[in-house]
């Protein structure tokens, strides 16, 4: 039997770890693969060993190889984001132009949601994909100036301010903490109703 996803903790997220900051094309199938794992579509488990391994990295044009913070190195997205899990720490993804085009997989969403990724961050989703993360109390979000993507580095530790205050039409505040000390703060935007919102 799954237990249920924990509730939201009813205050900010902090010190979110990037897992992966994806570059250009990232349909549902990049975020969930079709193959052999598909079979596993029943358990939610075994099939989130799928989680982003068709994305691209920005960082290292590699597909499925992603830093792990914890310890330096690199590996399968699945794998540094169950690390993650483990440690009791929640991560962000971040991606391009009209993530989650294609197929309508809710398994694409639920994955992250199992893992432990608190928020998708990107310049525009496909509407299938957001309504699919919202359903799975997912944080859809997306810059609101497209160029402050350039601006998220592979070691951020990013900080997610304003939620306690959340309302359709508002803004976040992402604080992106970089690795040698400096940070940026950059505005997101939803598109979340009242109803929505309560299941976040």
């Amino acid at each position: 039997m799954l237990e249920p996803f924990s509730p939201w903790e009813g205050t900010d997220l902090k010190g979110l770890k990037l897992l992966i900051k994806a570059k250009g094309k990232c349909t549902t199938d990049h975020i969930s693969m079709a193959g052999p794992r598909l079979k596993f579509r029943g358990h939610l488990d075994n099939i989130s060993n799928n989680l982003l391994i068709g994305a691209t990295n920005f960082f290292n044009e590699k597909i499925n190889s992603v830093k792990n913070q914890l310890d330096g190195s690199y590996n399968e997205v699945p794998k540094v984001q169950r690390a993650y899990k483990a440690a009791g720490i929640g991560s962000i993804v971040v991606g391009d132009e009209n993530y989650g085009e294609g197929s309508s997989r809710e398994h694409a969403a639920m994955e992250p949601r199992f893992l432990g990724v608190r928020a998708i961050l990107v310049k525009s989703f496909a509407r299938i994909h957001e309504t699919n993360l919202k359903k799975q109390g997912m944080l859809a979000l997306t810059f609101a100036d497209k160029s402050d993507y350039d601006k998220i580095k592979e070691d951020d530790s990013i900080d997610i301010i304003g939620l306690t205050n959340f309302v359709p039409g508002s803004q976040l505040t992402l604080i992106l903490n970089h690795s040698d000390g400096s940070k940026d703060e950059i505005k997101v935007n939803h598109t979340y109703n009242e109803n929505q919102i309560g299941v976040v």
